[in-house]
């Protein structure tokens, strides 16, 4: 017998096609904003440590060459007089030979240093206030005499050139200050006023102390006059008096 029937080991059961009649719908905005805030970001991957290692800087050792600039810096600062900063902009080959020839008439010479030779001579000298100068690239203006006048008059026909500041005698100037000394009147003409002022002092000194002696005298003459006159009196009267 069989208890709960006979079941074949294949049945086939037929079903009917069923009908699509959803139509794709945007996702909401709301659903839209949770799937960007919740969708996952895979971690970046880690550095290598070669990337991580800072890179050793070794310190740079300076080249002969540069040690013969320096040298020359210093020659240039403990040799002459006056130091004039300027700063230079592009001109012309043929305008900068004519510059250099008619500075050199008056003993100026030009010189060009790059600023990784003048700044560590600046911080290491008495010089340090020039350093706010040298930001972009510079040249020098050297002579051992003070020739400020005849170095503003050459300045005036070269506008590329713009002065910043001076050393003279060991002296920072502005560019102001520079201006002022260049008026100031030369050494001869000055020594010349000095010397007249003192011979107009000893001229006047010398009248004062004539004057007393002078004046001294004149009352002299004048009371012997009066007592010879007063003499001439008694002796008149005398001969007029019949005794």
């Amino acid at each position: 017998s069989i208890g709960l029937g006979w079941l074949p080991t294949l049945q086939l059961i037929r079903h009917g096609s069923k009908s699509v009649t959803r139509h794709w719908k945007p996702m909401h905005i709301m659903r839209q904003k949770l799937m960007a805030v919740t969708e996952y970001i895979p971690p970046k991957p880690l550095a290598s440590e070669t990337c991580m290692k800072p890179h050793v800087i070794l310190p740079k050792e300076d080249t002969g060459y540069e040690r013969l600039l320096l040298r020359q810096v210093k020659q240039i600062f403990l040799e002459n007089k006056m130091i004039v900063v300027c700063q230079y902009n592009y001109i012309p080959g043929n305008d900068m030979v004519l510059f250099r020839h008619r500075l050199r008439k008056y003993n100026i010479h030009v010189k060009f240093f790059p600023n990784k030779i003048m700044i560590p001579f600046l911080l290491e000298s008495k010089y340090k206030n020039l350093l706010p100068l040298f930001v972009e690239r510079n040249l020098l203006l050297v002579s051992m005499e003070t020739k400020a006048r005849e170095t503003l008059q050459i300045l005036k026909r070269v506008p590329q050139i713009n002065m910043l500041g001076a050393c003279i005698d060991n002296v920072i100037l502005s560019k102001q200050g520079f201006v002022n000394y260049a008026k100031l009147p030369s050494i001869v003409t000055a020594q010349g006023e000095t010397a007249g002022v003192f011979s107009l002092m000893t001229s006047h000194t010398s009248r004062l102390l004539q004057r007393g002696s002078v004046h001294l005298s004149s009352l002299l003459d004048q009371y012997v006059q009066q007592e010879n006159e007063k003499v001439e009196g008694k002796a008149d009267r005398k001969h007029q008096d019949p005794k």
